[in-house]
């Protein structure tokens, strides 16, 4: 279809580039990743584990090579930085860097976290975006995939202080976000407070109250069991595994790296499952407590971690039975399941070597791609079970998105409601990743079920849209 002039068609634009490079190899797109992507390597790790899979279920499919999907899902709709500019209460000007990356709304508006740490970077916020567009479409809810944050450390800081970090960080962000357009929630760093703080400096800009974050307090806007979410999701889906083998959690020893809301609520819902959790830690090193880490126990390190902002080395000092390791991670010590709830690449493949080793049968992520990618060929190539973040930790933004539902309609829905509709979602992506997943002999590779079954998705989507 030519519209006019002696220039080529349309439709020979639109395909000519593509059909150029229509079949690069594994090693060939990942070359180009590095190239456009230089010092960035959790971005550069996150799209590599997600290729390795993606590239054989597309050998044969014709129109995702030539519409270039994942070379598309792989480079961010925009990446948006900014200053934020505050003032501390001796009141010297502080300057941070402030992000939002949009990685893909081709199933709904961008979802995903806000994060205050150090660490936060442009390649970390990629990495994170990149992992939700996945993880968002595993939930079966309509939503896109995004991340943002600062370089901003709130330990140490005044309430004051992260107010006014808080306000100065929505005053920039707040004209790149919206309900139908990107909705963020907390991460690291961002709890019901600073998403009090964020929302309150929106709805005073804007003069609007919508669901442009969630995560919010019960009084404007939020949701019940969003705290718990994503640990209680990660053990439904641990438990889910275990069926497959005939199993369940009871009885089973456990090992948790973390000490925050996600690490604290696994360690609850697998005490209420009948399993005996071992472990917690934070970043000085961890605690072992060969009794067992109760409800009670639970409970004192909610307040201690939360409302004190104490260490969980002291943990050893309220509880006698346990030992503190300083400088370490749990993952030597020998357990039936294990669950890294705390943060990227915090797992190695040395100890998913000690982790087999030891027997344990089945890891179920809490957190974002806390195991690098040789520890994630050891799990695979032990084939046991083994399950990503962006299937097994999607349970806190499954609520976020039914959060936003309950805005949208300006209702609230029961505590009940909501855990058999998180158990539902949690199911739901199990058995997605069943449908991808399963090979010879009746092994569940899980990595590879949630990939192909978050790519299909998006992918699909984008087909339909043509080439935007």
């Amino acid at each position: 279809m030519n519209r006019g002039g002696d220039g080529p068609t349309v439709d020979a634009v639109l395909i000519a580039e593509p059909r150029n490079s229509e079949h690069v190899d594994l090693n060939g797109f990942m070359e180009g990743v590095k190239r456009r992507n230089p010092g960035q390597p959790e971005f550069v790790q996150a799209v590599q584990e997600v290729a390795e899979d993606i590239f054989e279920f597309i050998a044969d499919k014709e129109q995702y090579h030539r519409w270039q999907i994942l070379r598309r899902i792989a480079e961010p709709d925009r990446v948006v930085s900014f200053r934020v500019c505050w003032e501390d209460d001796n009141h010297n000007i502080r300057v941070q860097r402030g992000y939002r990356v949009q990685n893909n709304n081709a199933i709904g508006p961008y979802k995903g976290g806000i994060r205050f740490h150090p660490s936060v970077n442009e390649s970390i916020l990629k990495f994170l975006a990149f992992e939700q567009t996945f993880k968002n479409a595993l939930t079966g809810l309509p939503m896109g995939g995004g991340k943002g944050g600062a370089n901003f450390n709130p330990k140490g800081k005044s309430d004051g202080e992260i107010m006014r970090f808080c306000q100065s960080f929505m005053t920039e962000l707040y004209r790149h976000i919206g309900a139908d357009v990107d909705v963020p929630a907390g991460d690291i760093g961002v709890g019901s407070r600073e998403i009090g703080y964020m929302f309150g400096q929106y709805k005073r800009i804007t003069n609007s109250f919508e669901g442009v974050l969630t995560g919010k307090g019960m009084e404007y806007g939020g949701s019940l069991i969003r705290t718990e979410a994503t640990g209680y999701g990660a053990v439904y889906f641990l438990e889910n595994m275990l069926r497959t083998k005939g199993l369940d959690l009871a009885g089973k020893t456990a090992v948790i790296s973390g000490s925050g809301n996600v690490a604290t609520h696994a360690a609850e819902k697998i005490n209420q499952l009948g399993g005996k959790v071992l472990t917690l830690s934070d970043s000085e090193g961890f605690v072992h407590d060969p009794e067992g880490i109760t409800q009670e126990k639970i409970e004192w390190v909610k307040t201690h971690k939360t409302r004190r902002r104490g260490r969980i080395s002291q943990y050893a000092e309220e509880y006698r039975s346990a030992t503190f390791h300083a400088g370490k991670r749990p993952w030597g010590v020998p357990c039936d399941v294990a669950l890294p709830c705390a943060t990227q690449n915090e797992l190695l493949g040395e100890d998913a070597r000690t982790l087999v080793a030891n027997g344990c049968i089945g890891i179920s992520e809490g957190a974002n791609m806390p195991t690098d990618l040789e520890g994630v060929h050891v799990f695979r190539d032990a084939r046991i079970l083994y399950a990503p973040g962006k299937a097994s930790n999607a349970g806190g933004v499954a609520v976020s998105g039914l959060e936003m539902s309950q805005n949208s309609a300006r209702i609230s829905w029961k505590e009940d409601q909501l855990q058999q509709l998180l158990r539902d979602i949690m199911d739901g992506i199990h058995q997605r990743c069943l449908e991808y997943g399963e090979e010879s002999g009746g092994h569940i590779d899980y990595v590879k079920g949630a990939n192909i079954a978050g790519f299909k998705k998006v992918a699909d989507a984008m087909l339909a849209f043509g080439v935007v």
